[in-house]
């Protein structure tokens, strides 16, 4: 490697945010950091244990990665979280169903607080995407809701709330993720509207929240109605067009995950990362492998020397990036408000509860039959599911739990089940909607939605939603049992009146 092509690589590792495996920060990483200039790394769930480690290795990181360090993290609240020993975040849907913007601040503060103790500066959250798609396979309640001005609204509260502790948000996915029902880890979507549909609907809570997001992630899709030929994260039009020249945004735009296969599987990460700083990307998400991250690397640092990436480009960027880390600088602290923050965590979960199709308590002590999946494994995008046997802990604490376990809903055989006058739950642990047969033959007494809303709508039986599966859910589920607690939330997208 000719010494101009090293420094070249320098300056692409600026633009770029890695991701490694492991708990500690090997050698290997280190020295790949060091000598490439790298100053963004993504940590997930893979990377952390407790507390203890997750300070150390932040910690290490900060002393390899320098002063201007930008150290990530996706938690939004719900399923997509990292740390899970950290005070649990209602998801955002549970936060519309709330409708309270002084309880979203309060909740992105207590968020805030929390991954910046452990050595955090940069949140990859709040989600802007409006859910109006019952099928879409990885938004539904990790979206606010489906109206764009209220969901920008709760959106900035929180955002406002993680800005007041230190930590930077950055709202995704630009130019919007819910009206999809394709997962762009898996493949590449499209969302084929008008232009003026695309302004009224998904484009609009971006644009509300522009003038206060500090960063905004792109999306791995096509919107022909603007370019047909380049999914967002790509694109010229809507990155450069529309973010930057129409609404002016001077914040940090960064890649979402490049190893998607919507992305990698298509263009190759080299020239995809290539094409997404040129149409306007200041950050790159190179999250694949060294050998992918060397090749990213390298096509940047080529495409610099070309021109295909002009240094003005290269500089603005640069600067774009700086301001951040300098506004946003990493200052892990003592955690003195973990207490105080499960709080303001259980009253979200409480007020999110929503119920649907007038649900009816089961006797106090009676005798209950709880139907719930075997198997509760990550997508990779969430956390793994509640097992089976803790929801049957949960409730056993109320009643007499007999619990039936599935390992495919499909063929599970619901008018098998004893008709003995057990009080029949399902509880539904998994993102999966269900399949017609589910549809047409399971009949519980009561539905426990205890992650995907829309899975209410595929069972006929009276619901109670959680939006998400957290201790603090099951706990307001088993308050309303007991007659404690009303399902007072409503829920913010069509089709659950």
């Amino acid at each position: 490697m000719n010494e101009q092509h090293s420094a070249l690589r320098k300056l692409a590792g600026r633009l770029i945010m890695i991701r490694f495996p492991g708990t500690e920060l090997d050698a290997a990483t280190a020295g790949f950091l060091r000598d490439n200039g790298i100053r963004a790394v993504c940590l997930f769930r893979g990377n952390m244990t407790d507390a203890a480690q997750l300070s150390k290795l932040t910690a290490d990181l900060r002393a390899v990665l320098g002063p201007e360090a930008l150290i990530a993290i996706d938690q939004e609240g719900g399923a997509v979280v990292r740390s899970t020993w950290v005070p649990a975040p209602p998801a955002a849907m549970g936060l519309g169903a709330a409708d309270d913007t002084g309880l979203a601040r309060r909740t992105g503060a207590a968020v805030a607080r929390a991954v910046k103790a452990l050595g955090f500066n940069w949140n990859f959250a709040p989600v802007l995407d409006l859910n109006n798609n019952p099928h879409n396979p990885v938004i539904a309640e990790r979206s606010f809701g489906a109206a764009p001005q209220r969901v920008a609204e709760l959106a900035m509260a929180w955002m406002e709330g993680s800005h007041a502790e230190g930590i930077a948000c950055c709202v995704k996915h630009f130019p919007g993720h819910g009206d999809t029902s394709v997962d762009s880890h898996r493949d590449l979507p499209t969302v084929d509207k008008r232009r003026d549909e695309l302004e009224a609907f998904e484009f609009a809570p971006f644009r509300i929240a522009a003038p206060v997001a500090p960063a905004v992630m792109t999306a791995h899709i096509v919107y022909p109605a603007i370019d047909a030929d380049n999914p967002a994260t790509m694109s010229p039009a809507i990155l450069d067009g529309i973010l930057r020249r129409e609404w002016h945004y001077d914040g940090v735009i960064i890649t979402d995950g490049m190893d998607m296969h919507a992305i990698a599987g298509r263009y190759g990460v080299g020239n995809a990362a290539v094409r997404a700083l040129a149409a306007g990307a200041d950050m790159v998400m190179a999250l694949g492998t060294p050998q992918t991250q060397d090749e990213t690397l390298d096509a940047i640092a080529l495409a610099i020397a070309g021109g295909t990436i002009t240094r003005a480009r290269v500089d603005a960027s640069l600067a774009r990036l700086d301001a951040l880390a300098g506004k946003y600088p990493i200052e892990p602290r003592a955690y003195h408000e973990e207490a105080a923050d499960r709080e303001v965590m259980a009253e979200g979960w409480r007020r999110a509860l929503t119920g649907r199709g007038n649900p009816q308590r089961p006797a106090s002590g009676g005798k209950v039959r709880l139907v719930v999946r075997q198997d509760v494994v990550s997508d990779g995008v969430s956390e793994a599911g509640v097992p089976a046997a803790r929801v049957a802990e949960s409730l056993g604490r109320l009643y007499d739990v007999e619990l039936v376990t599935f390992a495919d809903a499909e063929s599970f055989d619901w008018p098998a089940l004893p008709r003995d006058g057990r009080y029949t739950i399902l509880a539904s642990t998994s993102r999966l909607r269900y399949g017609p047969r589910a549809r047409a033959t399971w009949r519980p007494d009561l539905h426990l939605a205890l992650w995907n809303p829309y899975q209410a709508l595929d069972i006929d039986a009276p619901a109670l939603l959680t939006y998400g599966f957290a201790a603090p859910a099951l706990e307001a589920v088993n308050a309303w049992l007991a007659g404690e607690l009303e399902a007072a939330g409503t829920c913010p997208v069509p089709g659950f009146a």
